[in-house]
């Protein structure tokens, strides 16, 4: 309601009430109505007060919510790259150890039988591994082995990593035992099933898959 118009209706219910007792000036008229307004202005500029307090309020609300949420994704950013920064330090890092590849020899049923479920070094993969020897202790550097074991996909994940490392192991024995290549020059890395040369579901396919790879690197 308008105050104006709220000043006059108090005004004219002052009259109706002075009214039972007598006429009423219009100097009080005024005085009240005056009063009336100034009690309506005063409550009106309260509300206004109020109400900018509130936007106030609110406006500094959304700005500290805008600076958490700006905050939060800069640290997601920073996160993100030391993440890959991370990454990229590792393939450094992995490429560096590996150094170049010189050359590999794969024992597979080529030309040797890694049997199903047998981790020992075949027979007719002993020459092959005594020729390697001869070659790499012949070289006027130094490199060192890294012997890779691989299966079929026959059992669970778990074993055929376990029997890719157990035919690796059975090889880097026989090029330390047999043919004098020092332990610390030989790593073991099980790839298990996760890396096969043919299909798993054929016989044929599963007998390539078990093998051991044997790379020289410098």
């Amino acid at each position: 309601m308008n105050k104006r118009r709220v000043a006059w209706v108090l005004g004219i219910a002052m009259i109706a009430t002075l009214g039972s007792t007598g006429c009423v000036s219009k100097k009080m008229f005024r005085k009240n109505v005056e009063e009336t307004d100034q009690r309506v202005s005063g409550v009106e500029s309260g509300v206004e007060t109020n109400e900018k307090r509130i936007t106030d309020l609110s406006n500094e609300t959304d700005k500290k919510i805008s600076d958490v949420n700006s905050k939060a994704e800069k640290a997601v950013e920073i996160g993100n790259t030391a993440i890959n920064k991370a990454d990229t330090a590792q393939q450094t890092a992995d490429k560096a150890m590996k150094g170049k590849l010189l050359w590999s020899v794969t024992l597979s049923n080529d030309n040797v039988k890694f049997s199903f479920d047998q981790a020992s070094v075949p027979d007719d993969a002993k020459a092959i591994l005594d020729d390697l020897a001869n070659k790499v202790k012949a070289m006027d550097r130094a490199v060192y082995l890294e012997v890779q074991g691989h299966t079929d996909n026959i059992g669970s994940p778990e074993y055929n990593m376990q029997l890719g490392e157990e035919r690796a192991m059975a090889v880097r024995r026989y090029l330390n035992e047999q043919d004098g290549i020092p332990l610390h020059a030989i790593s073991v890395i099980s790839y298990g099933e996760t890396k096969p040369v043919a299909d798993n579901s054929t016989p044929d396919g599963r007998s390539k898959n078990r093998r051991v790879v044997v790379q020289v690197l410098e």
